[in-house]
């Protein structure tokens, strides 16, 4: 057990919060005693299935920033998972093809987390970020991009925003197949991860509620990659 913040009766906003990584961390976050607005862009259903408390937008659109913090309400937690990955080289960069993958990784997290700061003194922000971080893709250009950003990003803002909001990061390594993959392809694109296993959604959000309780912690960055990010660029060296 964790021994820090109690969290129980706060209030949180977890971006891509119906699906996958953000429905763990909704339903840690919940077991906690947490109130949790579910931000979606499609899976509505999903979303109003696991909280009473939803917002919809599209974090693509900076207009939609702003009537996402204000439709979830006050809040004590911003847990920025949502992103978008697109597998594009250097010839595929096309500015539009950038800039909707920025807006979505970097941008939206850096204007929720102006937002969060402006309508509260106290509180705490968790930015999902990748093991790419330590390492140069170059077949996730614009993403491998945005998330670094995303880093330095989750440093920025825990100087800016320090005594009062810590601002945290949480790297996953490879964690879910993607529908109708299987999961030996899946293994074998994921590449070597020292430990032999694969998190699951279920330990991204355990980091995320280490984080969110460690009041002694900000502008840090908990990897959960079985160890896959000290590779750096070599997760694919078979050899080793």
């Amino acid at each position: 057990m964790v021994i820090g913040m109690n969290l129980a009766g706060k209030r949180a906003l977890v971006t891509g919060g119906a699906v996958r990584i953000g429905r763990a961390i909704v339903e840690a976050l919940q077991a906690e005693g947490v109130e949790v607005v579910v931000h979606y862009l499609s899976s509505g259903d999903e979303a109003k299935a696991l909280s009473p408390f939803t917002v919809q937008g599209d974090l693509g659109n900076p207009m939609d920033i702003s009537s996402i913090i204000e439709g979830a309400g006050p809040l004590d937690i911003l847990i920025n998972n949502a992103s978008l990955f697109t597998k594009d080289r250097l010839d595929e960069s096309r500015p539009e093809r950038v800039l909707r993958e920025f807006n979505v990784n970097l941008l939206s997290p850096l204007e929720l987390t102006r937002a969060f700061a402006a309508q509260t003194n106290s509180g705490a922000v968790v930015n999902l970020l990748d093991r790419r971080i330590r390492a140069n893709d170059p077949t996730a250009l614009p993403y491998s991009i945005s998330k670094k950003g995303l880093e330095e990003l989750t440093k920025l803002s825990a100087l800016e925003l320090a005594p009062g909001i810590r601002v945290n990061g949480v790297a996953p390594g490879p964690i879910l197949p993607p529908p109708g993959d299987s999961g030996e392809h899946f293994a074998e694109r994921a590449g070597r991860v020292p430990l032999k296993l694969f998190p699951t959604p279920g330990h991204i959000a355990d980091a995320v509620l280490f984080l969110l309780k460690a009041e002694y912690c900000t502008g840090q960055v908990i990897f959960v990659d079985g160890g896959q990010h000290l590779l750096g660029n070599g997760v694919f060296d078979r050899g080793v």
